[in-house]
């Protein structure tokens, strides 16, 4: 019955450990990414593409 007590507060000691880390990593911007990568490059890819239809369409 004693290692049930210590199996749950191990267990909320490392949830509060993760929780602590999550608030962390809100707090110093970690999450602010809200245009990312990925998405950046579909819309450069966008971008040369119209640029290669502009120079071609214009002689």
């Amino acid at each position: 019955m004693r290692i049930i007590i210590v199996l749950i507060l191990i267990s909320l000691l490392v949830a509060l450990g993760f929780l602590l880390a999550f608030f962390w990593a809100m707090n110093s911007g970690q999450f602010d990414d809200s245009y990312t990568p990925s998405i950046r490059m579909l819309i450069e890819d966008e971008y040369a593409l119209e640029e290669e239809n502009d120079t071609v369409s214009k002689p």
